[in-house]
């Protein structure tokens, strides 16, 4: 996300109406419903994420204990049961 300067890309009217309710600070305007992105559609982080998980997974199935898992991959011992319960439901 980048800023824009708002009397750049907005008529001088509207800045002024905007002024009057914020006066030189950050606004964020959110995207419309329509052009919204789901999270980790632009990065590789969602596929990364999921493929970490079913190793978990599967290192729990070949008798790895969770307390180990929790060490090997610098997880709380929380995430790493919530993880277990998510690929189990599979």
């Amino acid at each position: 996300m980048s800023y824009k300067k708002a009397n750049k890309v907005l008529p001088n009217e509207l800045v002024e109406i905007i002024q009057q309710y914020i006066d030189g600070e950050y606004i964020y305007i959110p995207r419309k419903e329509t052009t919204r992105k789901k999270w980790g559609t632009d990065t590789s982080t969602r596929k990364d994420l999921l493929e970490r998980n079913n190793r978990i997974y599967e290192d729990y199935q070949n008798g790895i204990l969770v307390s180990d898992l929790v060490e090997k991959y610098y997880l709380s011992l929380k995430s790493i049961q919530r993880i277990l319960l998510q690929e189990k439901r599979r």
